[in-house]
């Protein structure tokens, strides 16, 4: 990129002028002990920190702060670190999904309203990356995202632990007295062995892996361990790099292309990425009115093969796939897949970082030549069930059941299904799809991840591990099972998942990328004229907000006032 370095600053407009406010900037920094040449023409970087002690996944991101603040001012710019809020993944009531949007508000009129000539993003957890692309794509000031990395593998009785994916598993076993109380006890101790996001490729390391994929990290960067001394070390690199991304005036909508999009989606099916990807992609190229549809995911899926073996699709942890190579590796066996001249942060383009990427273990990432499977990791499905789409992650799904003829057994809601998955008498068997229903954007509210409905107790006790489930919710990454999700349009605006009966014969056909509600289209009318609204969930605040405007799944659930509107 051509160095532009006469171009005004635009923090300059903050501190230099004949007005009383520029003086008083002035001087209210000077009170936190700058000296006056900090006002010297020199770039201020601001370090957007989500940083929080209710946040497991990016509790550490208090130190990779400090060390980015080390590459900024080596390349004499001025860090001003600057807190978000933190969407914590597993403390958040109803989900955090229902704020990722209020997050990205926050980052964008952060970065618009403060003195910054660039940002350095810190994020990991699954909503903050997402919501701090969104945010700094409509700020459109140059950025540069810095991961928190993966938390250390987990280890019980010598076998290898992936957060929330192995968790899963053996909590199912402790629903069926296969473990004592004292064994879960000490899985507790031992399965999340430190700071950062799930160590296996669920949502934070797919959006992780992708932020890196689109371009807006530093190679190499989404990978590494979050304790790792590498990640301290790339924070400064990426420090430095910001400065100079000032002075080239490189900004997001110059990276973000949808080209890049096109990239990050070949990455997502190659890695097996989490189905949440899906809807974050979709509301990020929103920011920037770059045209992605859900189509464009099948089309990319169907060409791209799946080549990460890591949970929950494959057999390895996210400190394995960083040994392997990473994301590097993965790119350097896609580029014949790629648009490799997109530019990205570092001022190379895509095409000449791939080139650079080496695989150390095949195993664990697998050469294009010898795919885990000849397809991605995400299908797009569409039918009288799903008309605006729905996706599935066949990867992580039973072969078994990816073209499936049952009977639906119908829950209502999150509620019924909770107080009755454990029933011994629950009229169900292994060739039963299960139907949730109010679980999306609006119905939840908040579009929260129910939708790797528990198997039940007594197919459990039977040793059936998977059945077909359908819901308009989604479903955390590091889940598995055969899992639709996203149903659109959700059954609360009356999509006709709404209007499911327990009984009514379902189809699932991956291969046709088809969901059919086997009734009648006369029936299937006939019921939804007969449909009632359910109640709205909130009347007032932030909740009314987002029920009032938020999206549907297929246009990724951001706010319909934050979208870039083109002319």
């Amino acid at each position: 990129m051509s160095s532009t370095p006469n171009k005004p600053l635009r923090s300059q407009q903050w501190f230099r002028g004949k007005e009383y406010y520029a003086f008083a900037r002035r001087a209210w920094l000077r009170s936190e002990g700058f000296p006056a040449d900090v006002f010297d023409n020199k770039p201020v970087i601001g370090i957007c920190n989500s940083w929080s002690e209710l946040n497991n996944c990016n509790a550490h991101l208090d130190k990779v702060a400090e060390s980015v603040k080390r590459g900024v001012t080596a390349m004499g710019g001025v860090p001003l670190e600057f807190p978000t809020i933190s969407l914590g993944e597993m403390f958040m009531k109803p989900t955090s999904m229902l704020l990722r949007n209020l997050m990205a508000m926050d980052v964008e009129e952060c970065i618009r309203a403060y003195p910054l000539d660039g940002v350095v993003l810190l994020c990991g957890c699954d909503k903050t990356t997402p919501a701090q692309l969104m945010g700094a794509a409509s700020a459109d000031l140059p950025a540069i995202v810095v991961t928190g990395g993966p938390m250390l593998s987990g280890n019980w009785q010598n076998r290898p632990l992936g957060a929330g994916t192995d968790g899963r598993k053996l909590f199912d076993l402790y629903r069926t007295g296969k473990l004592s109380d004292e064994e879960l006890c000490e899985i507790e101790g031992c399965l999340a062995r430190s700071a950062g996001h799930c160590a296996v490729m669920g949502t934070a390391s797919t959006m992780t892996s992708l932020a890196e994929a689109l371009g807006m990290t530093l190679p190499g960067c989404a990978s590494i361990p979050a304790p790792d001394s590498r990640r301290l070390a790339i924070a400064e690199l990426s420090g430095r790099r910001i400065v100079e991304m000032v002075r080239e005036d490189l900004k997001p909508s110059q990276i973000m292309t949808k080209a890049a999009f096109e990239n990050a989606i070949t990455a997502d099916m190659a890695i097996g990425g989490s189905t949440n990807a899906v809807v974050h992609l979709l509301a990020i190229a929103g920011r920037l009115g770059v045209p992605l549809h859900l189509n464009d995911f099948d089309a990319i899926s169907r060409r791209t093969p799946f080549l990460a073996n890591i949970k929950p699709s494959g057999q390895f942890l996210m400190e394995d796939f960083f040994h392997a190579g990473g994301v590097p590796a993965v790119m350097k066996e896609l580029l014949p897949l790629l648009h490799r001249d997109c530019i990205t942060v570092n001022g190379k383009t895509i095409g000449e970082n791939a080139e650079l990427g080496k695989c150390f273990n095949p195993e664990v990432i697998r050469p294009a030549s010898n795919p885990l499977h000849p397809e991605g990791g995400t299908a797009i499905l569409y039918g009288n069930l799903a008309p605006d789409g729905a996706v599935i992650k066949p990867t992580a799904a039973s072969p078994h059941l990816l073209q499936h003829t049952g009977k639906a057994y119908v829950f209502e809601n999150h509620q019924q299904m909770y107080d009755e998955i454990d029933l011994p008498d629950l009229p169900i068997d292994e060739n039963t799809v299960l139907v949730m229903k109010g679980c999306g954007p609006k119905g939840a509210p908040g579009f929260p991840e129910w939708g790797q409905i528990p198997m039940p107790r007594v197919l459990l006790d039977k040793g059936i591990n998977d059945v077909v489930r359908i819901s308009d919710a989604r479903m955390s990454g590091t889940s598995f099972g055969t899992v639709v999700l996203h149903s659109a349009p959700e059954s609360a605006i009356g999509g006709p998942l709404g209007v499911v009966k327990t009984g009514d014969e379902i189809t699932l056909d991956v291969a046709a990328r088809k969901l059919t509600l086997n009734v009648p289209d006369e029936e299937i009318k006939r019921r939804q004229a007969e449909w009632v609204a359910p109640k709205p969930h909130y009347q007032r605040g932030y909740g009314k907000m987002f029920l009032d405007h938020v999206t549907q799944a297929n246009l990724g659930c951001d706010f319909d006032f934050l979208m870039a509107i083109k002319e």
